[in-house]
Order: structure tokens, then C-alpha cells, then sequence
């Protein structure tokens, strides 16, 4: 069978090399990953992947402006600074926000399938609730400039009708294989895992809040498996479009998650208590939980994994890898 061609940009990346890794399994090969390799150790991740050609980010937009290169099937553009703790709001603008604006006027304007990455970071403080509803949209008030530069292009897109022909997706906590390239932005298992190792202790920030105890905050944690598969999903739908939450719609506490580590650990409990580190305060979301009422309207009904199960699965993999 032939296929046609899937850019996935930040095609190295967390959600990026698991998509690519899942597009291989179903017969596609025929793939431009394009990311920033850098010095590090992110090239790890093409590791056992299947694909035709990897290109710089800078270079990839370079060509897209001048034309040079083919409208694909499909744009999965996942590559974006994630980093919550950004304070250079100009590079956020030029590559979160101006770089998504540009390669979903090249995808609509070829007639490609444009899927891309917003984040639950847009919800700010959760005041406004986390639902992914268009009215919503407008009104939310995000915590830092990264997820201000995602709401930038929510709004835009939803102003100019492109939530009509293309899709966006709400990430909330997502953790899985394939994430240690990301530094501080690691999610709390992966350090945990290596922390355990190291001192047998896992290291979690006291709670600054009066409402949650110390351990008590909670995130909505969804395993980059889950996530792909609901990314797949809406490239087998091209006829579903919009703004969606990307999460499990339960949220558990980070004592909750450490619990599952010790256990797919086969280690005693033992919490290291830190304090809230100066640069979060007023920025750090104590409470998200996806609402996932939109999502399931679409007819997507796959169950997400528990997060037992899956910090069980990541920590087989770590302990293989």
C-alpha cells in the first residue's frame, strides 16, 4: 500500500517520536520528521524509527515560506518551546505562535490534514473551569507565556473559522517513553525514577496553597500512548475538527502518582519535601482535570489508561531502556 506524506514537526520529541513510532506500526514510512537535534541527546528518540528525511526547524519554515517544498497528506505539528518556565516572550511569540500561524495557512491552503498541539496551560488558575468550549476559549487567562502563546493561536484560529477545518488538542500532563531529552520539563516520573535509583527518596514540591496539603495537588496525567491514539484518531476523521482536551478527565494527586512509582518500583515510600521554588509563584496550576464531554461527542470512546497501569509500563520501559 502507498502512502502519502506525514510532516510531523517535533517529530523527536515526546509526542512527536510516539506518534512517529505508532504512524511506522500502521505501514508509514514515508515521513518528514522536522525538530531541533542540537547537542544534546534528543536524536536518541529516531532511534528504531522509520522516516524519510529529518530537517531543522528553521529550515523547514524557511522552505515552506518560499514554496519549495510539497503540501503533505497530513501536518502533525507538534514541535513548539514547552517549557513553562520561558520568560523570553518574543521567542515564544515567533516560535509557538507566528510558526503555528504559518504552517496552518500552508496546511489549509493545500488542502492538508493540520493537527496541532495547544495546552491545558491555557486554563491559567482553572477559574474559568476546563472546559474546551468556544465561548470559553476567549475568556481564559493563562499562568505564564508559554501558555499564553498557545491561547494566542486558539483565539486566532477560532476567529478566523479554522477550528473548522483543523484540529487542536489540549494537552494536559503527558508523560510516557522518549522524554529525556526535555531537561527540567521532564514529568515528574521520569525524574522520580532516576531520583529512586540515586538517593531512594522521590524529591515533591510543598504545597503554597491553603486549600491542598502538601503532595495534595493534582494534575490530570495522561500516558503519550493515549495521546497518540487520540491524535490518530482525528487524522482517520478528517471530517472532526476543533479545539479538544487531551486528557483522561480524572485528576489525581501527585502522592497518587509517587505511590505508583513505588509500587512498579518495588520500593518503600519515601517523600523528599521541597519548597515551591520562588520563579512558580503566582504560575503554578494546583488543580486540572480535562473535561472530556467534547471529545466524547465526537464518537471517540477508547478508555485511557489507568495511571497505575501506564506509570507501570513506563517504569518496564525505563528499566530497558
Amino acid at each position: 500500500m502507498s502512502f502519502g506524506q506525514i510532516i510531523v514537526t517535533g517529530g523527536a520529541g515526546l509526542i512527536g517520536s510516539n506518534l512517529v513510532a505508532a504512524l511506522n506500526k500502521r505501514g508509514h514510512h514515508n515521513i518528514l520528521i522536522v525538530d531541533r537535534l542540537g547537542t544534546g541527546e534528543k536524536w536518541k528518540n529516531l532511534r528504531g524509527l522509520r522516516y524519510e528525511n529529518v530537517l531543522d526547524k528553521d529550515d523547514f519554515l524557511r522552505d515552506v515560506l518560499a514554496g519549495s517544498i510539497a503540501t503533505p497528506d497530513a501536518i502533525f505539528h507538534m514541535g513548539a518551546c514547552s517549557a513553562t518556565t520561558e520568560r523570553d516572550a518574543d521567542y515564544l511569540l515567533r516560535n509557538n505562535y507566528h510558526y503555528t500561524r504559518h504552517l496552518c495557512q500552508w496546511a489549509l491552503a493545500g488542502g492538508a490534514r493540520f493537527i496541532t498541539a495547544s495546552s491545558a496551560a491555557t486554563y491559567g488558575d482553572g477559574s474559568l473551569g476546563y472546559r474546551d468550549d468556544d465561548a470559553i476559549t476567549p475568556l481564559l487567562r493563562p499562568l505564564n507565556m508559554y501558555g499564553y502563546s498557545k491561547q494566542m493561536f486558539d483565539e486566532w484560529a477560532l476567529s478566523h473559522g479554522h477550528y473548522d477545518k483543523v484540529v487542536a488538542l489540549k494537552f494536559f500532563n503527558v508523560f510516557g517513553p522518549r522524554e529525556s531529552h526535555k531537561g527540567d520539563m521532564r514529568s515528574v516520573v521520569h525524574k522520580a525514577y532516576h531520583e529512586l535509583l540515586a538517593k531512594g527518596h522521590i524529591s515533591l514540591f510543598r504545597s503554597a496553597h491553603p486549600d491542598y496539603e502538601d503532595g495534595r495537588q493534582m494534575r490530570d496525567f495522561v500516558y503519550v500512548k493515549d495521546a497518540v491514539e487520540v491524535m490518530l484518531y482525528f487524522y482517520d476523521h478528517p471530517s472532526i475538527n476543533g479545539l479538544f482536551n487531551c486528557g483522561t478527565g480524572r485528576a489525581q494527586t501527585w502522592l497518587d502518582l509517587t505511590d505508583a512509582i513505588f509500587a512498579a518500583m518495588g520500593r518503600e515510600p519515601k517523600i523528599n519535601w521541597i519548597d515551591m521554588p520562588a520563579a512558580l509563584a503566582g504560575k503554578y496550576q494546583y488543580f486540572t482535570q480535562a473535561d472530556t464531554t467534547k471529545l466524547q461527542t465526537t464518537g471517540y470512546n477508547k478508555p485511557f489508561t489507568p495511571l497505575t497501569e501506564s506509570v507501570a509500563d513506563y517504569v518496564r520501559w525505563l528499566e530497558t531502556g
